[in-house]
């Protein structure tokens, strides 16, 4: 973030106390997921879901470097209520989609310009991830 007129730096000792508070509260769980695609055999892959309380309206979740044609990570960054509303019915209309699979998956729907992915997660994984998030933004307040 940047200094504005309507933020101005901040001193050193206070900044630093922020940034701990913020690196303190963050949610970062690592999940399996699975790639849906037309090969019967399905894709397991490590997923990186993100929250920090700077965001509070957010969540990110994070692929590996390996699966990106540049070998970079590629993060989607997405309101936390999508998520949510996602794990009991379809919803989304965007660049991200959510809708329940069953009684113990979730799938995650990835639009861009380069095409689709599809990405299956364990309902379980999804609803913890988002208890801590919940929790970190009740500590903030």
């Amino acid at each position: 973030m940047s200094a504005t007129a309507e933020n101005p730096p901040a001193p050193a000792a206070a900044a630093t106390a922020v940034a701990t508070a913020v690196v303190a509260a963050s949610v970062e769980d690592r999940v399996t997921a699975r790639v849906i695609s037309d090969d019967p055999l399905f894709r397991k892959i490590p997923v990186a879901l993100r929250f920090a309380p700077a965001e509070p309206l957010a969540v990110r979740i994070v692929f590996p470097a390996g699966l990106s044609p540049e070998g970079t990570e590629n993060e989607w960054v997405f309101p936390r209520a999508l998520l949510e509303a996602g794990l009991q019915a379809p919803t989304g209309t965007g660049d991200v989609r959510v809708w329940p699979c069953g009684r113990v998956q979730a799938v995650v729907e990835f639009h861009s310009p380069e095409g689709v992915a599809v990405i299956q997660f364990d309902i379980a994984a999804l609803r913890r991830f988002l208890r801590r998030t919940n929790a970190a933004v009740t500590r903030q307040a």
